[in-house]
This record gives structure tokens, sequence and C-alpha cells, in this order.
């Protein structure tokens, strides 16, 4: 039998996954630019300013690829994929008024352009959007996958600011601020194809699964590449995590396994914030196999998620679910 490490180098590239999703995804878009309209000039103009800025939309892919595996032939899958990208919007804004960010995707944030108060109002509004969408679908297992994961992502947005700042933060704390803040939408994607789909309890869980160990891979290599030097890709700067006081894998690794010295700038640059110990810092990531050591722990979580699949019909589908795992931890952007 394959390992899922193995596994991992079999699958479709992104090329191929989104050409395979192209209808649907340009449905989906159609969709989201339609519910984006609002008789409210700024809501009409910063909506489309954050939406069509540039992202990769891999949670609505999820919705649409899940569906397309478990043989849905409806339509409702791309009323929730266009649902499961204004949830991750709305966090987006609400997110970088938090961070304080000036750069995402390469362009200036929703908040640098029109400031922090109309950030978070349009991200309201796209939450209560997402949510009028979700009644529309007329299901109550929808609402509950749906409403169940929005809290948890407002959870997570609160653990990760307990966090900032504090030194002492533990893996375990880590890793359970990546499930509830990113790895729950995944997860609730994926679950999402399986209810429509009709699908028995074990494959919903399954897919639940697959969703859930993909959003951390995903996060866990986003937390790498806030180190590497082609960040610019990123459309962000290198270290932003660093200047936020985040206590991220790579950073918190270096610290448990470096130099006293070493052990005690990283501290200090938490604690502080800023940038001024960056370079030290990024030695002692280097030195201390940070990267490489957070880069396995996101290829176990992606190979989880390939193993989850294997009660699923082999089908392109299922390999695209499988390609956006490798994905997942061989991307540079």
């Amino acid at each position: 039998m394959s390992t899922p490490s193995a596994n991992l180098e079999q699958h479709l590239d992104l090329g191929t996954i989104r050409a395979l999703i192209a209808a649907d995804m340009a449905r989906m878009d159609a969709l989201i630019q339609d519910r984006l309209h609002s008789e409210v000039g700024l809501i009409d103009q910063l909506g489309h300013y954050i939406v069509n800025s540039g992202g990769k939309r891999l949670r609505p892919a999820v919705v649409l690829l899940s569906a397309g595996a478990l043989g849905y032939r409806g339509q409702q899958h791309i009323n929730l994929a266009a649902i499961i990208e204004f949830i991750h919007t709305a966090t987006l804004l609400h997110d970088d008024v938090v961070d304080a960010s000036l750069l995402r995707r390469g362009q200036a944030t929703a908040n640098q352009r029109w400031g922090n108060e109309a950030s978070v109002l349009v991200g309201d509004f796209l939450y209560s959007r997402a949510f009028q969408m979700m009644v529309e679908a007329g299901s109550m297992r929808v609402m509950e996958i749906l409403a169940s994961a929005t809290n948890t992502i407002a959870e997570g947005e609160v653990q990760q600011l307990l966090n900032r700042h504090d030194p002492e933060t533990t893996e375990a704390r880590y890793l359970q601020v990546i499930h509830n803040k990113t790895a729950k939408l995944f997860e609730a994607a994926a679950q999402l194809g399986a209810v429509i789909s009709g699908s028995n309890q074990t494959i919903e869980s399954a897919m639940a699964t697959y969703g859930r160990h993909l959003g951390v891979a995903y996060q866990l290599i986003d937390d790498v590449l806030d180190y590497s030097q082609n960040n610019a890709d990123l459309g962000k700067n290198i270290g932003d995590d660093l200047a936020e006081g985040k206590p991220t894998l790579p950073l918190l690794y270096a610290m448990w396994n470096g130099t006293d010295d070493a052990a005690n700038v990283i501290r200090t640059a938490l604690r502080d914030g800023g940038l001024n110990s960056l370079q030290q810092v990024l030695e002692a990531i280097e030195s201390t196999g940070a990267i490489a050591y957070t880069a396995r722990r996101a290829r176990a979580e992606a190979g989880k998620a390939v193993e989850a699949l294997a009660t699923i019909p082999q089908t392109a589908h299922r390999s695209a679910l499988e390609g956006l795992a490798r994905f997942a931890v061989e991307r540079t952007f």
C-alpha cells in the first residue's frame, strides 16, 4: 500500500484542478458579483475591491470539488461556494484591521484605503449576506455547519489575539488557533459537498477530516512563507508575523531549539513586536531547521488529508482534492 507521503507526489497540478472546475468557478464568481451589490456605494466599492483582489479561491474550490467527487448534480454547490468565499473575505477584512496590515495580495489593504471603520462594517455586511444566502439554501444541516464554522473562526481570532506577544505560547495553543481560525472553514467547505450530495455520516465525517487537515497544512506553510525570501510573491513583507508579535511554529521551534542567546532574542522580539531583530531571528530559524520542521508537520497533515479520502470513489474530482493537498505544502505563494 502506498503511503500518504507517496500519494502526495502523484496528483493533479493546480492548473489542471482549476480547469476541472472552471465552469463552476465562473458561475460562482458571477453569483458573488451579483450578491455583492448594495445601494450603499461604499459597500459596493470596498466589497468588490477585496473580493476581486486576486485570492486563490481555494475554500470555495473545496466545496465544488467535494460535491463533484460525491456525484452531486444540482446547483446548490455554487451558492455554498459563494457563501464560503464571503465568510473568508469577511475574516480578511477584520484580520487586516486587527493586525493593522497595510498590504495584502500585493496591494493596499481595504483598511489602508478606506479606514478601519469602513472595513469592519463591510466585513459585517459580507457576513450578513452570507447568512441570507444560507437561509436560501433551505437546509438546517447546512445552516448548522456554517453557523458553527463562523463561530469557531471568531473564537480563533480571539485566541490568536490572546497569544500575541506571548513567547510562552505552546505548540498545542498555536495549533488550536490554526484549527479554529483557518482549518475550520476548509473543514466546513469539504463537509458541505457531502451534505448536499446526500452522503452518509461516514462520508461526511471523512470529508470534514480531509478539509480540517488540509486547512492545517495550508496554514503551516503560510507561517513558513512569512520567513521566506520569496515572500514578495505573497504580496506581503517578510517578517510580518514577527512584527505583529505572532508566535507561529517556525518562531517557537527556533526559540525552543536554538542557543540561549537566540532564544532570548526571539522572546524579546515576540514581546516587543517590530523588526529590529529580524536578521538574528532569521538566522536562528535557519540554524535550528525550524522551516524544515514546520514543513514536515505540514506534509504530515496533507498526508492525513489524502488518507481521509480513501473511502471516496476514485474520480477526477477526488484526484483534484488530493492535488490540493499537494499544492498546500508545495506552494510558494
